[in-house]
């Protein structure tokens, strides 16, 4: 496993079973995989969406995302972990994120996806712009319930820090 990225930022689509093999291949000791898809959904808040564009900073984007990672590792008995995150134009119904976490028992993998979850949703440093069905476009903030979602988990939102 070492030899496979733990987070890659592309703009090509993935191919979730593979990951998902890739993931788990060769160690006997997972009993659970966990996968998170979000896919690029017809609507935000009250509007109707007609595409979606992700830009990021390359390089920072990674170490924030690798960072969040080891914090995981820290906070929960997990395997591995493989997070795949989309850049550039999307359409209605694309991948935009896999999130997959192996561990010996569900819980553990359940809740680690969780958590990089609701890291990703609110401290990486990704920049979304939707663009509606009426052609306007509108860059995206956090939402309030995501910046909630983080603090059940110890973490500030704004700031990207790990604790201590």
């Amino acid at each position: 496993m070492a030899s496979h990225p733990r987070v890659v930022v592309q703009a090509d689509d993935f191919d979730l079973s593979l990951e998902v093999a890739a993931l788990r291949a060769q160690d006997p000791g997972v009993g659970a995989i966990c996968a998170f898809v979000g896919t690029v959904r017809d609507h935000s808040d009250g509007s109707r969406v007609s595409a979606l564009e992700l830009e990021h900073y390359p390089g920072m984007t990674e170490k924030s995302i690798e960072a969040m990672v080891d914090e995981a590792f820290r906070r929960f008995d997990i395997r591995a972990v493989k997070v795949i995150h989309r850049i550039g134009p999307l359409r209605l119904q694309d991948q935009i994120v896999l999130v997959a976490v192996t561990s010996a028992h569900r819980h553990q993998s359940f809740q680690a996806c969780e958590f990089l979850m609701d890291y990703l949703k609110t401290q990486a440093p990704f920049w979304k712009k939707e663009t509606t069905a009426d052609g306007q476009q509108r860059w995206v903030d956090a939402r309030s319930a995501d910046d909630e979602a983080l603090r059940r988990w110890g973490l500030q939102s704004g700031n990207g820090s790990l604790p201590g």
